[in-house]
């Protein structure tokens, strides 16, 4: 049997603590953002797209991305941040197409509904989060600035956008215990079984 179940949501809302969750659940994780640095690896065809569309100034001496180069110009805009993802998300949709062909599987895709791989889920969670509580974790966890931290809200989608798109929405705001034990409970309840 295969269900695919899609988590999603902005940038600091805490889909890793989530995804990490998956595993206890017996579930396969497969992370977007694992695929997409594979998409992008040297000599790639994924690479070659995104220097065809951003340009050499955003590759190493060694021809490795420089990923904080690519940020700063595909965050800049949200013109430049769609670029980036019309360039690359056709190269990571192929290699989430391979790992998903069979089992239980939480495909944990920061940009589920903006690439079109919600098709394939079963069902799909949004992870929604205060804008001061996804600031702090991206601060935290990126090690950037402030107002690099709110370039990179800002090129994201609004709530509203996953509040229409999503089958479910689940928030965390308090506790990281708390809101694995509501995701814990919603898997449970969309496997239909007990946990």
């Amino acid at each position: 049997m295969n269900i695919i179940i899609g988590l999603t949501g902005p940038t600091g809302s805490g889909k890793s603590s989530a995804s990490k969750a998956c595993l206890e659940l017996g579930l396969k994780l497969v992370d977007c953002d694992k695929i997409a640095r594979i998409a992008v690896e040297k000599d790639s065809d994924g690479l070659k797209a995104v220097v065809s569309a951003f340009g050499k100034g955003i590759l190493n001496t060694d021809g490795t991305l420089n990923r904080k180069a690519l940020a700063k110009i595909a965050f800049s805009s949200k013109e430049k941040t769609a670029l980036l993802n019309d360039t690359i998300f056709p190269f990571i949709k192929e290699l989430v197409l391979n790992e998903t062909k069979q089992g239980k599987i939480l495909l944990d895709a920061p940009t589920l509904f903006e690439s079109g791989i919600n098709e394939i889920c079963f069902k799909t969670i949004a992870v929604l989060s205060d804008k001061q509580n996804r600031l702090e974790r991206i601060i935290k966890r990126d090690s950037i600035t402030k107002e690099e931290a709110l370039l990179r809200m800002s090129a994201g989608k609004d709530d509203d956008f996953y509040l229409k798109n999503a089958d479910y929405i689940i928030y965390n705001n308090h506790s990281e215990d708390i809101f694995l034990s509501e995701f814990k409970h919603l898997i449970s309840e969309i496997l239909g079984e007990d946990l």
